[in-house]
């Protein structure tokens, strides 16, 4: 027995091995359940692309692959989604119906394109501004996605032709087909019908016996059989079935293709590049985060944002659509209990085998029952107890979610995650510049606290709590309550000032600036400032613009491991200077009163 086989104790061995028997054993039912869900929706969400389905497929192997080897979520399924979909169909509508090779290699560019966008993201660290953006925005643009959806199959569910180009707005093209002269093809339309009603039936099922999630595929695979057998999805030879069916497609797994580049389809795909960059990071990383707040798992972001935009980089060098992670089959995989991320191995492993063994079968497909299919899914992604939440929590949020939601549907969809990540981030700059000021005051009973209304006016010194950003988007509030500061020390008579700065962060130049300015007119008035609570970052800037050379040592009191400590040394020694101030000025000397000894008293502070 050799020496490693003799330190490992037989029953830690045989534990060991049994725990990572379990692990494998979670992560096969895991990925094999998710893969069950990811073929359907894979076709589906290429033909909300506009797409030939087998691109869906592909996606589901070589992106859901190469994003659970690099990522850093034990749970996330990354592969085609609903959203991003969307914004591929409207970014290819500049091209010509009939120009599908065209419309086709410029997919594939796009979605190289957007893993650059995404690596560039992860290399800069820029993956942390999307914290910036805020949930509101995710939800609004979820909300009009999945309504964008709704509406865009149901040509598909009523068996007729869609009317309109992709230049069209998406409401003047449901018009336009609801209101054609062909008529409904009634035998689609069961189908789509028959779709809806029996996925919702055996979600119910599901739920309630606690079944393996299989419910999609079982509609799927019953609802393709079914029209089969009613003679709807076959022809006699030179005729057309009954019902549309999706493309044929081949048996043959995805295969390296350099894709075809023109410098007018890089320029006219830059802004659905960014948008779509950006949303499937806000997708992958919002579904990353709840799960892991559930499993406890500590997540890389910047890992996961590499991981995003390898896979879609690599994807486009395989025919693949562009894609992000997913809500439904991440959370299907966290709940069938998948341990790592080589469930998402698994995935994509089953979905290759699928497409090797029973690729041809999909041409028996109906168009209309991926549309019902999709119908289903785009309803789930209203989240109604998360809408009341947000609707009800807070106005600025419900109005950010109705404008995304509005933007999607009525603007343009690539460009309504960009409205609302803007204005989500204006809104975060506009409330972090507000510097907030109050006034302490020192009570009869020797405490610091905040000043109320029935406090008499200061004797003797005037003090100033300060918190926010530092930065030249408070400069304003900043100048504007250090004015006030001076004015009620002219008023009152007062020439010494406690400014508590424990509480600001992040000072620049600008910030800076309007405290040397000032200090400077402080100084020229005759008032005395001392500055509490000094912390290193300020300190080390007060020193590279020379402020803290022009004070004197007992002008600025460092921060100190307790809360309070600088700032009640900061005002007894503001007391003290103003008591042999009163002291040595008879002009002055009317004015001692009580607080003359507090230079020595013991003071506790608290906040009203």
């Amino acid at each position: 027995m050799t020496d490693a086989a003799k330190a490992i104790p037989a029953p830690e061995a045989a534990g060991g091995v049994a725990r990572t028997l379990g692990i494998v054993r979670a992560d096969l039912v895991a990925g094999l359940t998710v893969a069950a869900l990811s073929l359907p929706q894979s076709m589906a969400y290429a033909l909300v692309a506009g797409v030939d389905p087998r691109f869906g497929l592909y996606t589901a192997i070589v992106f859901t692959a190469v994003a659970a080897i690099f990522g850093s979520s034990r749970h996330l399924i990354n592969g085609p989604t609903g959203a991003v979909s969307l914004v591929v169909f409207s970014a290819l509508a500049i091209f010509d119906p009939q120009a599908q090779l065209d419309s086709f290699e410029a997919m594939f560019l796009l979605a190289i394109m957007i893993g650059a966008i995404q690596i560039l993201i992860a290399v800069t660290r820029l993956g942390d501004l999307t914290r910036y953006i805020s949930e509101s925005v995710v939800t609004g643009f979820i909300i009009g996605a999945a309504t964008l959806t709704i509406i865009g199959q149901v040509a598909n569910a009523l068996g007729i032709k869609a009317q309109g180009t992709g230049h069209q707005h998406v409401l003047e093209r449901l018009y336009l087909t609801l209101t054609q002269d062909a008529p409904w093809n009634w035998k689609a339309v069961t189908v789509s019908v028959g779709a809806v009603i029996l996925a919702i039936a055996s979600r119910k099922l599901v739920r309630r016996y606690r079944l393996p999630q299989l419910d999609m595929l079982f509609v799927f695979i019953f609802g393709a059989g079914a029209a089969y057998l009613a003679g709807w999805s076959t022809a006699a030879p030179g005729a057309k079935p009954a019902i549309a069916l999706i493309e044929a497609i081949p048996s043959s797994l995805p295969s390296l293709h350099v894709p075809e580049v023109k410098a007018s389809w890089a320029i006219d795909l830059s802004a659905s590049a960014a948008a779509i960059a950006i949303l499937g990071l806000l997708e992958a990383l919002a579904i990353a985060k709840a799960i892991a707040h559930k499993s406890g798992q500590k997540l890389d972001y910047n890992r996961q944002i590499l991981a995003e935009g390898i896979g879609n980089l690599v994807g486009g060098f395989f025919r693949c659509m562009p894609g992000a992670g997913s809500l439904s089959r991440t959370a299907i995989n966290y709940q069938a209990g998948a341990a790592t991320r080589f469930s998402g191995l698994v995935t994509a492993g089953f979905v290759a085998i699928t497409v090797l063994a029973f690729a041809p079968l999909a041409s028996y497909v109906p168009k209309a029952l991926l549309s019902g299919l999709l119908m289903v899914a785009a309803a789930r992604l209203f989240d109604f107890e998360r809408l009341r939440y947000i609707l009800r929590g807070s106005r600025y949020d419900a109005a950010l979610l109705v404008a995304t939601a509005f933007a999607a549907i009525a603007i343009n969809i690539e460009f309504a995650i960009l409205i609302g990540a803007a204005i989500s981030i204006a809104w975060y700059v506009t409330r972090a510049s507000r510097l907030k000021a109050a006034e302490l005051v020192v009570t009869p009973e020797r405490v610091v606290r905040a000043r109320v209304a029935t406090d008499p006016p200061a004797q003797g010194v005037l003090i100033y709590d300060f918190e926010g950003e530092l930065f030249f988007g408070a400069a304003p509030d900043l100048e504007r309550f250090l004015e006030q500061a001076t004015h009620d020390a002219d008023r009152q008579g007062i020439r010494y000032i406690v400014l508590r700065l424990k509480r600001v962060r992040n000072p620049d130049v600008v910030g800076l600036e309007v405290l040397d300015i000032f200090l400077k007119d402080a100084q020229e008035r005759g008032l005395t400032v001392l500055l509490a609570g000094v912390r290193p970052d300020l300190l080390a800037a007060l020193e590279r613009i020379g402020i803290a050379d022009r004070l004197p040592a007992d002008r600025i009191f460092l921060e100190e491991s307790e809360d309070f400590s600088a700032t009640l040394k900061a005002i007894r020694r503001a007391y003290a200077l103003a008591a042999i101030d009163v002291r040595s000025d008879p002009a002055r000397r009317g004015l001692r009163g009580d607080w003359e000894d507090l230079s020595s008293a013991k003071l506790a502070y608290y906040l009203v």
